[in-house]
């Protein structure tokens, strides 16, 4: 073999190295967190551009037991209020409401927050979220109890964390010019 092979075989070894560590590190800082038969999974949350009032997190829920429990959230150390909400598109127009009393979680079933469906809307901003620091929020079970939760954030625009890419991008560029409305209550 030539020394041209070796020295591109090296960059090319030392590249997918470089690309594996850095996937790892991304998703190595979201925690599992386990309250009662709840187990939470890939919490994350997206940057936010500065002067946003908003913000999303993300979430896997799981209910391995045997009743069905309801989940709210019910603070967060990074806005005035935090909220579970449905998101719809309507003739073009996106809507997000909250989700009144609290999203149920059956025996045995997985619910994925995620963009552009079910989130958690951070509301009052006190500061930007920006990338590579965390989210907090306080989330209670009616049956499972409380648990205050971590959310990564990623960069404005990130897929989804081991989500195959989809070459959407971020929600805005998902429904390029379709309408937000998002409903207070």
């Amino acid at each position: 073999m030539t020394d041209a092979f070796w020295k591109n075989f090296s960059h090319s070894r030392a590249a997918i190295v470089a690309l594996a560590l850095t996937s790892f590190a991304t998703t190595a800082h979201a925690a599992d967190y386990d309250v009662g038969s709840i187990h939470i999974a890939q919490p994350w949350a997206r940057a936010t551009p500065k002067g946003a009032s908003a913000g999303a997190a993300y979430l896997t829920i799981t209910n391995s037991g045997t009743a069905a429990d309801r989940v709210s959230c019910v603070s967060s150390d990074d806005s005035a209020q935090c909220q579970i909400h449905t998101m719809t598109m309507d003739n073009g127009v996106m809507k997000m409401r909250p989700v009144e009393g609290g999203l149920e979680i059956a025996p045995g079933q997985t619910i994925t927050l995620k963009p552009s469906g079910l989130h958690v809307m951070l509301i009052e901003l006190k500061h930007p979220l920006e990338q590579g620091k965390a989210a907090e929020a306080t989330f209670q079970f009616e049956k499972a109890g409380t648990v205050k939760i971590a959310f990564p954030v990623l960069a404005f625009g990130a897929p989804t964390p081991g989500a195959a890419p989809s070459g959407g991008g971020s929600m805005m560029m998902e429904n390029r010019g379709s309408m937000m409305q998002m409903d207070k209550q």
